[in-house]
């Protein structure tokens, strides 16, 4: 792809996108490889049981196509015969990336008209001090006092301009280590769930009330899945650590240039105009031409940042218009492969199949022996259970793990250890097992057994919509529309900073080493001919040196 050889800065604003991407598509691709047989239900589970028209919809919708940041991408194509380049946002499209770059083409063709220019300037002048002997000793004052001036001007110029500089890099860097640390913030978070939602799911094997557990065959499917979240959360934790770490490498090397870059110049910018004012033609000479190189590769770098600029701005608003056409093909789905409805996410499938297998769990215990008032002589069974009855936990699902709306009477993951409170009878060990002494439906023992079923319950249930997020997109969603509106703003108004202050800099820099030559040319005239009028005798010929 054209992105991988462009240079390193180049790609900040396209690895924090890519480095989102990996971090949702990382998690979801491994969590919905396998389809459930089923139905659709009103949960939003995709099943394999679909109508024509629901097929019908989902073709059309896959069909259909959106191109990101239209508008904005609207520049001429110098691989397409300068034709206007029409394929939107696309990292992954050499005509994308020649369009941008040729937004900064002014700056590329004035570097390489200054280093050409002005280096055959600086080679006439030498082959006209060394071969020719000039005879001019005229001198202006006008010219004189005009030269300093302009000298000064552009040499303060020169400091402002490292001062934008300077101050933009500091800004710049703060920003995209921002959207970094926010980026990385959550996939870590999706880490975090994700290893969060398996240990919940190893625990829900553990649980057993009054010896009743969950399906020999769940338990089996939940080592499968456990497997995959595992694997997933490790990759996308491993990525997260090396795409972060490679990421504020590059930031820290390009700071660091700019800030060598800006004290170089100053030091030009400052060492010049002293130079010129003394007088110190030698050194003059060696800083004009450290300048013209200095200049030269200034302008270059003015247009990798215009460069950068554009691709930020691009890709902040590429981002909002995919949050805002979530049905739409566009060029992100090749990175970002969550639009895809047609599948579901096997994670999410089984937490509800475990959440629904628990609660029966609960439910077979309270329904068939904390509720039934058994003879001594039913052995295990009974434990003198007596008092009104318990009420039966709500199964947040169906059979069918479609949304379900509890029933009157029963009692929710969320409540229903505190209200079986009331149900608990003091017990006496007898023979190895608790009997109660008191009126009540259940042990100490088997309550602390219900009441670790419903949190493993409820903590499975409650990951149910970060699940559901992970698989339509939701999440990245969210993220992408965070970083357009909270940190965008400053990535465009910081890398503006730095072409600008380059822009300054370099202009100022260029200018300034002019007039070193001018002002240099007008001192020696001047100090020559004040030493002919102090003298009495007309003036001799002057040779010139090369500046």
């Amino acid at each position: 792809m054209a992105f991988s050889r462009s240079p390193p800065i180049l790609l900040l604003p396209a690895l924090l996108v890519l480095f989102l991407s990996f971090s949702v598509s990382c998690a979801s691709s491994r969590l919905h490889r396998t389809l459930i047989p089923g139905e659709r239900g009103e949960d939003g589970l995709v099943m394999w049981r679909r109508s024509l028209a629901e097929n019908s919809s989902s073709v059309e919708l896959s069909n259909s196509s959106f191109i990101l940041a239209a508008e904005r991408t609207d520049r001429k194509d110098p691989l397409n015969g300068y034709k206007h380049y029409t394929g939107g946002w696309n990292i992954s499209n050499n005509h994308y990336w020649a369009s941008v770059g040729f937004t900064a083409a002014p700056l590329f063709v004035l570097a390489l008209i200054w280093f050409l220019g002005f280096g055959l300037v600086l080679l006439l002048i030498c082959c006209c001090y060394c071969c020719c002997r000039r005879q001019s000793y005229s001198y202006s004052r006008t010219a004189y006092a005009l030269s300093l001036i302009l000298l000064i001007l552009f040499t303060c110029a020169a400091i402002v301009g490292c001062i934008v500089l300077y101050t933009g890099q500091g800004k710049f860097h703060s920003s995209t280590s921002n959207t970094l640390d926010y980026v990385v913030g959550q996939a870590n978070i999706t880490v975090d769930n994700l290893r969060n939602f398996s240990e919940s799911l190893a625990d829900a094997k553990k649980i057993g009330v009054d010896q009743i557990f969950l399906p020999a065959d769940i338990q089996g499917k939940i080592d499968a899945i456990q497997t995959k979240l595992n694997s997933s959360a490790n990759d996308l934790s491993t990525k997260t650590k090396d795409n972060s770490r490679k990421i504020q490498h590059v930031l820290d090397e390009v700071v660091l240039a700019l800030i060598i870059l800006a004290a170089v110049m100053l030091l030009v910018a400052f060492l010049g105009f002293l130079f010129s004012i003394l007088g110190l033609q030698f050194l003059v000479s060696i800083f004009v031409i450290v300048g013209w190189i200095l200049v030269a590769g200034t302008f270059i770098l003015c247009g990798v940042f215009l460069l950068l600029h554009n691709v930020v701005a691009d890709t902040c608003v590429a981002m909002n218009d995919w949050v805002d056409h979530p049905h739409a093909h566009t060029a992100l789905d090749d990175i970002l492969p969550c639009v895809d409805t047609a599948t579901a996410n096997e994670s999410l499938y089984r937490g509800r199949e475990v959440t629904f297998q628990l609660v029966n769990v609960v439910n077979q215990v309270i329904n068939n022996i904390s509720n039934r008032n058994f003879p001594p002589r039913a052995g295990p069974l009974y434990y003198n259970q007596s008092g009104p009855l318990m009420p039966p936990l709500c199964n947040p699902y169906t059979a069918g793990l479609s949304n379900r709306t509890c029933a009157t009477g029963e009692v929710s993951l969320s409540n229903a250890s505190q209200v079986w409170r009331g149900y608990i009878c003091q017990a006496a060990v007898v023979s190895g097992s608790e009997i109660c002494t008191t009126a009540g439906r259940v042990t100490p023992g088997i309550y602390k057994q219900m009441a670790a079923a419903v949190n493993v319950s409820q903590g499975i249930y409650l990951y149910g919509p970060f699940l559901t997020g992970l698989e339509d997109c939701t999440f990245v969603r969210q993220t992408f529309t965070e970083i357009n509106n909270n940190y965008c703003p400053g990535l465009e108004q910081h890398s503006k900073w730095i072409y600008v202050g380059l822009v300054m800099v370099s202009t100022a820099v260029m200018l300034s080493l002019i007039f070193w030559v001018i002002y240099a040319r007008e001192r020696r005239h001047r100090k020559y001919n004040k030493q002919f009028i102090h003298s009495g005798q007309p003036p001799l010929p002057l040779q010139e040196k090369a500046p």
